[in-house]
């Protein structure tokens, strides 16, 4: 009989496995709260690139010396409407955690407000983050460098990160509209994904050392690049968060980062730059009326038959919530070996 090729584990399941695991690696009872949470919903929304795969990740950046596995976030009072928060080298959701409150209450008070991160380590998706403003009735905005791994349209050496952008847009008695992507042509754990499983990728996702067009994820990992999506819209783009969450608020451009990483192969170190806007101030007593006419324009989505970004994500969540998660069963044979063996060998990505 063939070995089953995917296991089904509830999300309870998935997240006593992954906490087991990286309280065992050493990471302190904050951060493995934070990590788990994140993790599975990841895995919970069917973004499996960014969902217990990252259990591994972690697990290698902390091994590799490149994350504090108990940093405590220090947060700073920088501006009436900005919130600073130095992570001090740990992973960058307990610092977010840290200064959302703060994030909050400035957005209320002046209308608009931002959140820098510095210092942090970054492997996680960004639509957790947007939705925890969302969920307080406020418009959300979020972007991060990365490694550089991505070519510039036109040039073939990488210098751009894979630098996702998210948004969020708090709805009346529904999700949240929300968007999350890499200005890149796929998040960086989808190349990672195929390479481990021996699977090519889809043309137009990166390039070979040559600067040549490739299918081979291995090609592109070994002195390769990925491309950014939509060719010099997509890199002007990555340029833009490139720049105002890097060197805006004082943190590493993603060549900066892997430059950092020296070969480590740990998950990016740099900042983030999270804006926060707050309907109320901006619109008064008109904020419903408003929000009534926000509510036509995204109905007439699904009425044209388009549909939303974020839609399959809820419809994922709503199947994992009932059902579980199915994920392939060399990653779970991986991080049961790690949980048995805390010394296991991971496997390269």
């Amino acid at each position: 009989m063939d070995a089953p090729q995917s296991v089904r584990i509830t999300l309870g399941q998935a997240a006593e496995l992954v906490s087991a695991i990286l309280r065992q690696a050493g990471f302190s009872a904050a951060h493995v709260r934070t990590l788990t949470e994140t993790i599975v919903a990841g895995e919970r929304d069917g973004c499996s690139s960014h969902g217990l795969y990252r259990t591994l990740v972690c697990v290698h950046s902390l091994r590799a010396g490149k994350v504090s596995g108990d940093a405590e976030p220090v947060v700073h009072d920088q501006a009436p409407a900005i919130v600073r928060v130095d992570a001090r080298g740990g992973y960058s959701l307990l610092a977010f955690e840290a200064g959302l409150p703060h994030l909050v209450a400035k957005a209320r008070r002046n209308g608009i407000a931002a959140m820098a991160i510095n210092r942090c380590v970054h492997f996680s998706a960004l639509w957790p983050e947007v939705e925890r403003l969302t969920a307080e009735g406020l418009v959300a905005l979020a972007t991060n460098p990365s490694h550089a791994w991505v070519a510039p349209a036109g040039g073939h050496a990488p210098l751009l990160g894979t630098n996702p952008l998210a948004f969020g847009w708090p709805r009346p008695g529904g999700h949240p509209y929300v968007f999350d992507f890499a200005t890149s042509a796929v998040a960086r754990g989808e190349i990672e994904l195929r390479r481990r499983a021996g699977a090519p990728i889809p043309e137009g996702w990166g390039i070979d050392a040559e600067g040549r067009p490739t299918t081979d994820p291995q090609a592109v990992v070994d002195g390769g690049a990925m491309l950014t999506f939509g060719g010099h819209k997509g890199s002007a783009l990555s340029t833009m968060i490139e720049l105002i969450a890097g060197p805006l608020i004082g943190d590493l451009t993603s060549l900066e980062s892997l430059r950092h990483d020296d070969g480590a192969g740990a998950s990016p170190y740099h900042g983030e730059l999270i804006l926060a806007l707050d309907p109320g101030r901006f619109l008064g007593a008109d904020r419903g009326v408003h929000f009534a006419r926000a509510e036509a324009f995204l109905a007439a989505f699904g009425q044209s038959g388009a549909r939303l970004p974020s839609q399959r994500r809820y419809e994922a969540r709503a199947r994992s919530l009932a059902d579980g998660v199915l994920i392939p069963a060399t990653l779970h044979a991986e991080l049961t070996t790690l949980l048995d063996d805390p010394d296991a060998r991971l496997l390269p990505g």
